[in-house]
C-alpha cells in the first residue's frame, strides 16, 4: 500500500509543507506570473550591460554575482552592494528572475557590482539561518579585500572600502540584523558604508492598524505574513522576535548597536507600514543616521513585480524613483 503524503501547510501558490517534514515549493498560482520565479541562467558575457556568475564559496553559501559594464580606460572600482532576498525566510532564490530585473537595474544605475546571497530557506532552516548566511557572505567579502580569498570580478573592479547591505521584505529584516552583527566585528580593510532596507518585514505580535486596514498585495498577504512567520522563527517565538521586530522590547536596544547610515524605503500602501515607520521613529529616537524613501500610492515590494513595472506607468516611474533614490544614496557614501 502506498502512504500519500499529506500537506499539514500552504501557504497559497507559493510553499506546501508535508506531514513528513518534505517542502515543495513548486509555483502553483498563476501561470501567467511563474516567469518571475523562474531561475535565469548567469551569463559571462554582458547582456543589457550587465554580466552575472555564480559563486559557490563553500557548501552552505553561494552568491550570484552581477557586474556593469565599464570603460577599459577607467580605473575607479566599483561599490559593492551585498543582496538579501526576500521570501518571507521560507521561498524564492537569488537567481529568480523577479531579482534578474531589478539588480541588473541596479547595478548599471547606480554603477556598482552587486552579490545576491542564495540564503537558506525555512522550515528546514529556522532563523537565524539566513542572518548566518548573510553575515557569512560579508566575511568572504572582507576575505576578499584582505587578499585570503580570490574573485576576479570582485578584485578587479570593487571598491571593499564601499560596501552596502540592501534587501527586500524579509531581507530588510537581514540588513538590519547582518547590520547589527557587523558592528561587532572587525571588517578591516572592509567598510561597511550603509544599509539599505527595501519594505522591510517589520511586525509584531499584536497587529497594526494598516495590517487590519490597508489592502492585501500580490507580494504580501496577512495569510502569507503569518504562516511564513511561522515556518521561519524559532519553535516557541512569536512575532515579537528582534529578527522580526527589532524595534520591540524583546530586541537589543537600538541605542548600543553600532549601525552604518541607514536608507529605509518604504511603500505608502504597504500593509505593514505602521510598523516600518515604528521602526523608523525608533531608528531616529536612538539617534541613528536613518533616510526615508516612500514610494507614494504603491505597494510592498511592487518594484519586483514586472508585469506591473511594465504595463503600469506610475508603477514604473515609481520604481525608477527608487533605483535613482538608491543610487543617489550609495554615490554619497
Amino acid at each position: 500500500m502506498v502512504c500519500q503524503k499529506v500537506v499539514v501547510n500552504e501557504v497559497s501558490g507559493w510553499l506546501r509543507v508535508f506531514d513528513d517534514g518534505s517542502v515543495d515549493r513548486t509555483w502553483t498560482g498563476p501561470p501567467q506570473v511563474q516567469f518571475m520565479t523562474e531561475p535565469v541562467p548567469p551569463h559571462d558575457e554582458f547582456i543589457d550591460g550587465v554580466a552575472t556568475r555564480d559563486v559557490f564559496v563553500n557548501k552552505n553559501l553561494r552568491l550570484r554575482i552581477y557586474l556593469p559594464e565599464t570603460n577599459p580606460e577607467d580605473e575607479t572600482k566599483l561599490p559593492i552592494i551585498l543582496h538579501l532576498h526576500g521570501g518571507g525566510f521560507c521561498i524564492s532564490q537569488a537567481d529568480w528572475y523577479m531579482y534578474y530585473h531589478m539588480y541588473t537595474r541596479l547595478a548599471r544605475s547606480a554603477k556598482a557590482i552587486c552579490v545576491s546571497v542564495y540564503l537558506r530557506l525555512a522550515p528546514e532552516h529556522r532563523l537565524p539561518a539566513p542572518v548566518n548566511d548573510g553575515f557569512s557572505a560579508l566575511l568572504w567579502l572582507r576575505s576578499l579585500a584582505q587578499g585570503e580569498s580570490y574573485e576576479p570580478w570582485l578584485i578587479n573592479h570593487g571598491d571593499f572600502n564601499r560596501v552596502f547591505l540592501i534587501g527586500d521584505s524579509s531581507g530588510g529584516n537581514l540588513v538590519h540584523e547582518v547590520a547589527a552583527r557587523a558592528g561587532k566585528a572587525d571588517l578591516s580593510p572592509l567598510r561597511l558604508a550603509g544599509g539599505i532596507p527595501i519594505h522591510p518585514g517589520f511586525v509584531r505580535a499584536v497587529r497594526s492598524r494598516s495590517e487590519l486596514e490597508q489592502p492585501e498585495s500580490p507580494m504580501l498577504t496577512i495569510d502569507m505574513v503569518d504562516k511564513f512567520l511561522s515556518l521561519a522563527l524559532p519553535v516557541g517565538s512569536t512575532k515579537d522576535h528582534p529578527i522580526t521586530c527589532p524595534m520591540g522590547y524583546g530586541a537589543p536596544d537600538l541605542d548600543s548597536l553600532k549601525l552604518p547610515p541607514f536608507l529605509l524605503c518604504i511603500a505608502e500602501r504597504d500593509m505593514i507600514i505602521d510598523t516600518e515607520m515604528e521602526y523608523y521613529e525608533a531608528m531616529k529616537k536612538a539617534k541613528k543616521e536613518v533616510e526615508l524613501l516612500i514610494s507614494p500610492g504603491m505597494s510592498h515590494s511592487f518594484y519586483l513585480n514586472k508585469i506591473a513595472v511594465d504595463m503600469d506607468p506610475q508603477t514604473a516611474a515609481q520604481t525608477e524613483g527608487l533605483i535613482s533614490g538608491i543610487t543617489e544614496f550609495v554615490n554619497k557614501h
